[in-house]
């Protein structure tokens, strides 16, 4: 926002003069206001980057007004004129949020200096500002990430409502289902955007040291802290942390952790002082917490503070229908960022995706394509671009595929239905499959209920009875 339209208060008329001759010289719009309250009613009247404000003037002081614009229009810059026998009133409106402040008698060539100060300011924080939408606008939530499917449509809604805040996150999922990414898109769609957001494994760092990189150490602290050290929590202030895989945390830490999150504030090791934080923590596992926390290895304290709003993210078998999308994307990406030819796949290719079950979920769908794109010759991806699927497949058909079929097609239905308000659903699953089982098997045996009796393993009276009850027509089923 550049400075184009200058707000002057000043109850002395020489003053006001003195300043509109000047500023208009320099090729701004200058609004004039003889007491605060005339200023008030031009502020909230028109538009402006930055006003000029004499502190003392009747009626409502050049503080109060200071005060106003600032719950306001926090955007505006402003600066306040005094005497020099009033520098404590200079330093309260510095602490209310003035721009700056010149004293009089004045030197015009000292208000030039804070104008060109406050021009290259604006530019700055325009710039910060055009940053920020194009950080949020890269991670919009539909945009970073990429599902239409019902599971995925819970989780959006989640997202929406929670960035916003400050409430601690808790994401669950198996590993590979994009926890990291959810919790940067509550970032980058927070109040926080523009701070920093910083993630820590708590698995993948040895227990001795995962302290220090969360709280920092002071130097001599112990053997081998030859230097002061700057913890996560520090690091990330005013931002968000992301704490992975939080249920692999040891006990004495998480203990630490609960009162970082009531306190609001760390102490490094080696250290007596306690330096406050400002961290909005997003927590995630692939875990069952609670079982940890009956085995006692998780702190239930803890669990409660971190759980304040639990995102479950789905497994990639249970929202199928999303894997078309996921390939574009994928495919896309490895375009762009490998320079490799455009790669599509067949329909056969896609068939293959979607029945293959994906345990390391999005991180290995993005893998396989990755892979196949790089060492396939042909445009098209065909099921031979994918070996290990189809020795899977083959491995499925050959051990238990009825079951995994079965499983695998009751994912897929569930994940379209809001469980939470069926009632009845084990008759009613039992009922679906019971009745293609019957028919299926009275097919085979033409239609000889002794024999499909004996095939089912039940009595022929309750194969008689089921035959009723799931109106089974055997003239012509």
């Amino acid at each position: 926002m550049a400075i184009r339209r200058i707000l002057v208060a000043d109850d002395e008329e020489s003053i006001r003069w003195v300043l509109s001759k000047a500023l208009a010289k320099q090729g701004f719009a200058v609004d004039l206001a003889a007491n605060g309250s005339e200023a008030l009613e031009l502020f909230r009247r028109n538009s402006y980057e930055m006003a000029v404000l004499d502190i003392k003037m009747p009626g409502i002081t050049g503080l109060d007004l200071l005060s106003k614009i600032q719950e306001e229009r926090p955007e505006v810059l402003v600066v306040i004129m005094t005497a020099e026998s009033s520098m404590k009133n200079a330093v309260e409106a510095m602490k209310r949020g003035a721009y700056d402040y010149i004293t009089k008698p004045f030197d015009l060539d000292a208000l030039d200096a804070i104008i060109l100060k406050a021009q290259k300011a604006s530019k700055v924080t325009e710039e910060v500002h055009r940053l920020k939408e194009e950080l949020k606008e890269h991670h919009q939530l539909d945009r970073s990430i990429i599902g239409q499917a019902k599971p995925m449509q819970e989780v959006y809604k989640i997202l929406g409502k929670v960035a916003p805040s400050d409430a601690t996150v808790l994401i669950t999922g198996e590993s590979g289902t994009g926890k990291e990414l959810v919790a940067r898109a509550i970032h980058y769609n927070s109040p926080r955007l523009g701070k920093p957001f910083l993630a820590i494994n708590c698995a993948a760092i040895p227990r001795e040291l995962l302290e220090s990189e969360l709280f920092g150490f002071e130097k001599g602290a112990f053997t081998g802290a030859t230097e002061r050290k700057i913890g996560k929590f520090e690091q990330a202030n005013g931002g968000s942390l992301f704490l992975d895989e939080i249920g692999d945390m040891p006990l004495e830490l998480q203990a630490k952790l609960l009162r970082v999150l009531q306190e609001k504030e760390i102490t490094r090791t080696g250290s007596s002082t306690t330096i406050p934080v400002d961290v909005r923590i997003v927590a995630a596992t692939n875990q069952e917490l609670k079982d940890r926390v009956k085995a006692r290895e998780f702190r239930e304290d803890l669990f409660y503070r971190l759980n304040v709003v639990p995102i479950e993210l789905p497994a990639l078998r249970e929202r199928r229908d999303d894997i078309p999308l996921l390939v574009e994307y994928f495919m896309r990406r490895v375009h762009e960022e490998q320079q490799v030819p455009a790669r599509g796949c067949t329909e056969e290719t896609m068939n293959l995706l979607k029945s293959y079950s994906w345990p390391g979920n999005v991180r290995e769908l993005e893998n396989t394509l990755q892979r196949a794109a790089l060492l396939s010759p042909d445009q098209l991806l065909t099921p031979v671009d994918f070996p290990a699927l189809l020795e899977s497949n083959s491995v499925e058909e050959a051990e238990g595929s009825l079951e995994s079929l079965i499983s695998n097609k009751l994912r897929s239905s569930l994940a379209q239905m809001d469980v939470q308000e069926l009632d009845n659903l084990y008759d009613m699953v039992l009922h679906q499959m019971e009745r293609p089982l019957i028919k299926i098997v009275l097919e085979k045996t033409r239609g000889n209920q002794v024999r499909a009796a004996e095939i089912l393993g039940i009595n022929r009276n309750t194969l008689r009875k089921k035959i009723q009850t799931l109106g089974i027509d055997l003239k012509r089923d």
